[in-house]
């Protein structure tokens, strides 16, 4: 699955068996995000997790997006 890019923002529906798959999902993605100094958007729900990036400050997409959107998608989930 890819990422859409709608109204300046990237974003990914991710699905799992669990919900607590999901949720240690989101732990990884914070980390991450803690670590670029870029934080998404999460809504969790069961079994699924969309992440949305956007830089709010740039008022739009930049290379921080694309490098976490990659970032998050190179987890072994």
């Amino acid at each position: 699955m890819q990422w859409n890019e709608i109204n300046n923002t990237i974003t990914k529906t991710f699905e799992f068996n669990s919900y607590l798959d999901g949720i240690d999902f989101v732990n990884e993605v914070a980390n991450l995000a803690e670590q670029e100094n870029h934080h998404p958007d999460i809504e969790i729900g069961y079994c699924k997790v969309t992440i949305s990036l956007t830089t709010h400050d740039a008022g739009g997409l930049t290379d921080k997006d694309y490098k976490l959107a990659k970032l998050i998608d190179d987890l072994n989930i």
